[in-house]
Parts: structure tokens; C-alpha cells; sequence
């Protein structure tokens, strides 16, 4: 197979857009897949399509090519965001459908239609952008075979592209045991970014009042330091924020009895499927989310945690509730046990595989 994203796929990334292009690639690897990949910058990416097509003509059968889109636009992800080399890589999916290779591709986000977009750029750089996220939409519905989403309600925030060949691939987890470490306090965890569509207030002060509950925010240390003044921290001591990343987060999910989704409600949220969520349920941690988030739906759905309004007072509220009466978790962790399988990444990889393999 061919493994195409339009940045480096690098093994220690922090976000989950860096996050899952290599977990998805090394998932495909471990199904047995000899994958070819197409990735870095535009330079890069020119040398491994001259391989691929070399390999086309020398009579190499690939089952499919797979792609991760970045959260730029395609044609702008070299490190000074210029086109430089605008007819690179359709121009290659081109080829590729030619031969009769089916292609799939992961669109990532959507906050370009969003109106807070472009808020801390310059009008003409935003204008220009959303041009090129356009003309992606164009070679998508033009080319690809399957279009994957994060969830099945975003399709309808994506114009152009026929609904009939989107599908839904959320994140995954990687499968890891992790030893649980018993403790009389009730404590939380929060994993992931901190600002604008992630905001935390009404935690923050509902731990105020529950100085027996302890809560450890890991966030990246630059989201922190942008933020802090509108979180004080509780003269209990009871809230600690840590900067850490891959196996560095194995301590933290030992430790915690339940993990945080509690942020405030965004309409992006409604769509949206975060990673954090996924590396929750690989740890097997019951997840406390906020209403009116898709996150949320599918915690209550699943039975793999609770699902509360947005309010310091509701969450406090049910937080004393497990901290009097600790058997309400057991049921949450059982049917982390029973979902857990359908979410590895190796599962996003065979359905992809499944998918694409059929349309041939």
C-alpha cells in the first residue's frame, strides 16, 4: 500500500495531528502491509512519487493508497506555506486512480468555516487559505474513493463531496497495559490541549470546594503558560498541571481514577471526536464529559462514563456522588473492557484496508 500525508510522519509527535499519521502507519505495518511512503515536505514527498511511479511501471501492484490530510491546506504545507509545487500530489492521486488504485483519505478538521478562523491572521492570508482548502474539497470529490471523517456529523459541515462515499474513522489508542494504583482520594486527569476550544473554568471551580478530589491537567507547556491567569489554582493544592507527552503519560494514567472530557460546550464540538478520548478508553479510565458534545454522546452511549451540563455546580455534584460511593465506577470500566478491541488503531487500519481492498 502507499502511505501518503504532506508533512513528516514523525514517531514522537505531540499532537494529535502529528499523533496519528504515524500511529495509523505503523498499524498498517503491523497488519502485515508492506507500505511505501509518501511524506515530508514537497521536496521529499517529489522522490518517494518518482519511486512509486517507477515501481508502477516495473509492475508493482499496490491494494490501495491511504492518506492523512494535515490541517493546512495541501498545497501549503512546505515550511513557508507557498505553492510551490501546486500539481505534486493530485496530480499523483491522478495517476494512481488511473491504474485502477483505490484511494482513501483522512480529512482532518474543518475550522476554516468556522468564523474565528483566520482571527489572528491577516485578512488577505486567511482569504487566501480558504482558497486552497476549497480547491482540496475540489480534488477530493474529483478523485478519492472514500473520504474519512472523525465523525459521520461532520459530513455535513463539508460541501462538494458526495455523502455517499464519506465514512467515519476516529481516532484509536495504542494498546498498552496500565497498572492501576489505588489511592483513598478521588483523582482525575485531563490529557490534551488548553485555550479557545478547550476551556476548563467550570472544573476549576468546582474543585475549589472539593479539596479531597485531586486533578492533574497535562497540558503542552506553551497552551499553560497562555492561560494560566484565567485559571488560579486552589489554595488546597489540590490541582497540579504537568507538561508531558507519549510514555511519559503511563504514570499519569496510573494513577487517575477517571479522565476529564468536562470543557466547555463549542459548536465544532458537535463533530468532533478528540484523541484524548480514545487514550482514555485505552487506558480503560470511566470518562466524566460535558452535554451537548459528540464526545459526550457517544460516553453515555457506550456506558463508559457520564455526560453533564457544562456547570461547576453539576459536575461538583456528581463528583462527591463517586467519592461517596466508588462501586458506580466498576460498571463504567466494565464496558471499557467490553469496546475497548473496536478502537486500536489497528482496527481504524483494517476497516480502511476493508474498505478500500472492496472497491477495487
Amino acid at each position: 500500500m502507499i502511505f501518503h500525508h504532506p508533512l513528516p510522519v514523525l514517531p514522537r509527535a505531540e499532537s494529535a495531528s502529528g499523533i496519528r499519521p504515524y500511529q495509523m502507519c505503523v498499524a498498517f505495518r503491523s497488519l502485515g502491509f508492506d507500505v511505501d511512503l509518501v511524506q515530508g515536505y514537497s521536496a521529499d514527498r517529489a522522490l518517494a512519487i518518482a519511486a512509486v511511479d517507477r515501481k508502477i511501471r516495473q509492475g508493482v501492484r499496490y491494494a490501495f493508497m491511504y492518506s492523512e490530510s494535515s490541517t493546512e491546506p495541501t498545497l501549503l504545507t512546505d515550511r513557508r506555506h507557498l505553492p510551490t509545487r501546486p500539481r505534486l500530489d493530485f496530480a499523483f492521486l491522478a495517476r494512481l486512480k488511473s491504474v485502477g488504485i483505490p484511494l482513501g483519505l483522512f480529512y482532518r478538521d474543518i475550522y476554516w468555516r468556522f468564523p474565528e478562523y483566520g482571527a489572528t491572521l491577516p485578512w488577505w492570508k486567511a482569504r487566501a487559505a480558504k482558497l486552497f482548502y476549497w480547491y482540496d474539497l475540489f480534488q477530493y470529490q474529483r478523485l478519492l474513493d472514500r473520504l474519512y471523517l472523525p465523525s459521520m456529523a461532520m459530513a455535513g459541515q463539508v460541501p462538494w463531496v458526495d455523502r455517499a462515499c464519506m465514512a467515519a474513522l476516529p481516532p484509536g489508542f495504542v494498546d498498552r497495559p496500565f497498572a492501576f494504583r489505588p489511592s483513598a482520594a478521588l483523582r482525575l486527569l485531563y490529557v490534551g490541549g488548553l485555550g479557545v476550544h478547550y476551556q476548563m473554568h467550570e472544573l476549576f471551580r468546582a474543585l475549589e470546594h472539593l479539596p479531597q478530589i485531586e486533578f492533574t491537567l497535562c497540558t503542552r507547556e506553551s497552551e499553560w503558560h497562555a492561560v494560566r491567569h484565567e485559571y488560579p489554582l486552589p489554595a488546597a493544592g489540590n490541582i497540579r498541571v504537568v507538561h508531558r507527552s507519549g510514555s511519559d503519560l503511563v504514570e499519569l494514567f496510573a494513577e487517575a481514577d477517571l479522565c476529564m472530557l468536562f470543557v466547555k460546550p463549542h459548536p465544532y464540538r458537535d463533530f468532533a471526536m478528540p484523541l484524548k478520548l480514545y487514550e482514555y478508553i485505552g487506558a480503560g479510565k470511566p470518562v466524566i464529559a460535558s452535554d451537548q458534545t459528540l464526545g459526550a454522546d457517544f460516553v453515555q452511549s457506550q456506558g463508559i462514563g457520564w455526560s453533564v451540563p457544562y456547570a461547576a455546580s453539576e459536575v461538583s455534584a456528581l463528583l462527591v456522588q463517586i467519592l461517596n460511593d466508588r462501586s458506580m465506577v466498576e460498571p463504567k470500566q466494565s464496558a471499557l473492557r467490553r469496546i475497548k478491541h473496536a478502537h486500536t488503531w489497528q482496527a481504524r487500519a483494517s476497516q480502511v484496508a476493508a474498505d478500500l481492498m472492496e472497491s477495487r
